[in-house]
């Protein structure tokens, strides 16, 4: 949880705009066409998953959730430069946050999430919780290296001279991240198993579809 002022400011300042543009690439594909509804985005961060969205789709609302307080800070001064304190609205909140509205969301989005959280049930609890019968669910996440070497070689890619609050952050997040095998089980122990999980690019896993009606 970047509840540090410091680590939080160094994560908004540093160029995630290939991966959070692969995300939408993402959505784009799951969802073609106009979205209109109302979406939630679970570990906001600062926003710019929300941003991205908002400016993608111009009828869309957005509930931007995130338990560390610096982030939303963050989140709030982009949202008021960018003019769209009425369409994304900010929630501190852990998860499960199920005092959110339920079957409520059309679409519900989470990027670089799941492997913060003790439990990655909560997430999986909260997307069932959050997402109406047949809404488009998104969830990208780090992908697990098969080995040290591995997580070495992505450092030197992608975080080459970057701060080392942020080395030190990608590295522990590649070990913590999990398998497609693993993603699977927890979609299979929440009753999600009908989401696809698939490998999105050399550090990330995907998972999609829509919420199986009841």
């Amino acid at each position: 949880m970047m509840d540090e002022a410091e680590q939080a400011l160094a994560y908004a300042e540093a160029d995630f705009s290939a991966s959070n543009e692969l995300f939408m690439d993402l959505f784009r594909a799951l969802h073609p066409g106009p979205f209109d509804g109302a979406a939630i985005d679970l570990g906001c961060g600062p926003a710019d998953i929300p941003l991205r969205f908002a400016s993608a789709y111009p009828a869309s609302r957005i509930d931007a959730v995130d338990g560390a307080q610096a982030m939303l800070d963050l989140a709030a001064a982009a949202i008021r430069e960018n003019q769209l304190s009425t369409r994304i609205s900010l929630h501190c909140k852990y998860l499960p946050a199920l005092d959110l509205p339920a079957k409520h969301y059309a679409a519900v989005l989470s990027n670089s999430l799941l492997h913060h959280l003790n439990d990655p049930a909560d997430l999986w609890l909260s997307v069932g919780h959050s997402a109406r019968p047949g809404a488009s669910i998104l969830v990208m996440d780090l992908l697990r290296p098969q080995d040290t070497g591995t997580v070495d070689e992505l450092l030197g890619i992608y975080a080459q001279g970057a701060p080392e609050v942020l080395r030190a952050d990608f590295r522990n997040s590649l070990f913590a991240a999990y398998t497609l095998e693993e993603v699977k089980q927890q979609l299979a122990d929440a009753g999600l198993d009908n989401l696809e999980v698939r490998q999105v690019s050399d550090r990330h896993l995907a998972v999609s579809g829509n919420l199986r009606p009841v």
